[in-house]
């Protein structure tokens, strides 16, 4: 599913209008009984205080109130006009509000004045929507801070006023509003994926108000979201005939005394996730562990004890993951690249083989066209720098991916997976219990067997994402999202990828 831009939005109603013969009015009373459903649904009381704007969101506020009132809420509506003046469908349903009379309804044209919000209610924030560009000043952001300070249930139409669709780098956040609810028309917005914003929009719902599929399907967007059939086209078929070298020889580099679980937890799910073959490149002092906990494996023994200081040979492998448990030692280092260097193929490179990269951006020339990163934010920021949002981080991961030609896999409650092209991919699979230590391990592993069986690195990547994610849900509806770890990833794998075969 596409993530439109914000203002690309109008052009999508527009068409809508066109397609189906209808008015923008209609459009916008169609939205605004989905709207009074949700409502209706999550507030806890009758008496409703409405905020709308002179814009189009203002117009779905005011035929919320109208609706609303024919249910028999105490509703009570005040009109921001304090502007340039309405917009058509505002003015509009501003009239047949007022000509109903079966609600408080008040304008202010002049200027901004408090306003008693009360416990008891439940405010409609219909200010601003998807069409604000810039931070709110002046009265209407004393109103969102007023708001902000009541304890009253606040629900925001579409978008929470103040925060904008996409880019809130330089916003005022002191001028956001913060909803507990937030009652999104159809169309997510990117603001909703960033772990800053879940403050302002609280939980999401959608209303389906009937949008043309063939306007979204057309429009351009830099962000959609990963779905299910998207992964399962890109899935190579698994032929009755392949033994275990047609399913691909993977190695891992991985382990380090004291870390040899991590490289246990990458060996188990590459081994789950259909490897034909996979070595286990790992200290001596790890051996044992790999060998008992992954039996499936072939562990190859480095030269040392502890570390990882040994380049094994590389020609009979078909795909490399490195990183999982390595530790960042000066020897270690060194091999590394040499590693790097020898390959020449993409590879999947996770945890301190992100700590090495890090450490000396040199290593970036090293990285073979195609690769695939797989940092958490802390991880990436040690590569690119510091960032003020998630927004800039993913610019950021971007130009990372433009100038070296690989792929990196910004991982979170939402992963995006950024492509060379700057298109970010946003997994639609997943919850809070896979934020545990070895989940990361897991998705290196996934991703390196899909490699091995030669999937292309885009692909491997979305894949990888979706069905780790998937694995994670499937984990977290049995042993719910305290009680899960990552082994529980690993052994979902299995189901996971049954549902998508």
């Amino acid at each position: 599913m596409k993530i439109i831009p914000g203002y690309k939005i109008k052009d999508i109603d527009a068409a809508t209008l066109v397609e189906q013969q209808i008015t923008s009015l209609q459009l916008m009373e169609r939205a605004a009984e989905g709207l009074a459903d949700l409502v209706a649904e999550y507030a806890e009381t009758k008496k409703i205080l409405v905020f709308a704007g002179p814009g189009n969101n203002g117009g779905d506020a005011l035929a919320v109130a109208r609706l609303l009132s024919h249910r028999g809420f105490d509703v009570k509506s005040i009109l921001l006009n304090v502007g340039k003046g309405l917009s058509p469908e505002c003015e509009a349903n501003r009239n047949r509000l007022v000509d109903e009379r079966k609600s408080d309804f008040v304008e202010i044209t002049k200027e901004m004045k408090p306003f008693v919000i009360t416990d008891d209610m439940t405010v409609i924030d219909g200010l601003f929507g998807s069409g604000l560009n810039k931070p709110l000043t002046g009265g209407f952001a004393a109103l969102v801070k007023m708001i902000n300070k009541s304890e009253a249930k606040v629900f925001s139409i579409d978008m929470p006023s103040g925060l904008m669709c996409e880019d809130n780098t330089f916003n005022n956040r002191a001028a956001i509003i913060k909803a507990d609810r937030t009652f999104c028309v159809q169309l997510p917005k990117l603001a909703f994926f960033f772990k800053e914003n879940r403050t302002y929009t609280g939980e999401i719902s959608f209303v389906d108000i009937g949008l043309s599929e063939k306007a979204i399907g057309e429009a351009d967007a830099d962000f959609e979201t990963v779905e299910g059939n998207r992964v399962r086209a890109a899935m190579k078929h698994v032929d009755r005939f392949a033994d275990k070298n047609d399913n691909g020889r993977a190695l891992l580099v991985a382990g380090a005394y004291r870390m040899a679980g991590a490289a246990a937890m990458a060996a188990g799910a590459c081994v789950r996730s259909g490897a034909g073959i996979l070595t286990v490149h790992t200290p001596q002092l790890c051996t044992n562990v790999i060998q008992t906990l992954v039996p499936e494996a072939i562990v190859s023994e480095d030269m040392h004890e502890q570390i990882f200081t040994h380049v094994p040979e590389l020609s009979h492998f078909d795909a490399l993951g490195v990183g999982p448990g390595l530790g960042t030692a000066e020897l270690t280092a060194a091999a590394f690249e040499q590693l790097l260097s020898a390959w020449g193929r993409p590879v999947v490179a996770d945890a301190d083989a992100l700590n090495l990269i890090a450490a000396d951006k040199e290593l970036l020339k090293f990285l073979p066209e195609g690769s695939i990163l797989t940092p958490h934010a802390g991880e990436l920021e040690r590569i690119i720098g510091r960032c003020a949002d998630s927004y800039e981080r993913l610019r950021k991961a971007a130009d990372l991916a433009g100038e070296f030609g690989i792929y990196v896999v910004v991982k979170g409650a939402y992963t995006v997976t950024v492509t060379p092209q700057h298109k970010f991919y946003v997994n639609s699979t997943g919850n809070q219990g896979m934020a545990k230590g070895g989940s990361g391990d897991v998705l290196t592993g996934v991703i390196l067997a899909l490699l091995a069986r030669g999937v292309k690195p885009e692909d491997a990547a979305l894949t990888g994402v979706y069905v780790h994610g998937l694995a994670g849900d499937l984990a977290a509806k049995e042993k719910g999202v305290i009680g899960m770890n990552a082994r529980d990833i690993i052994d979902k794998l299995p189901e996971a990828w049954m549902k998508i075969y």
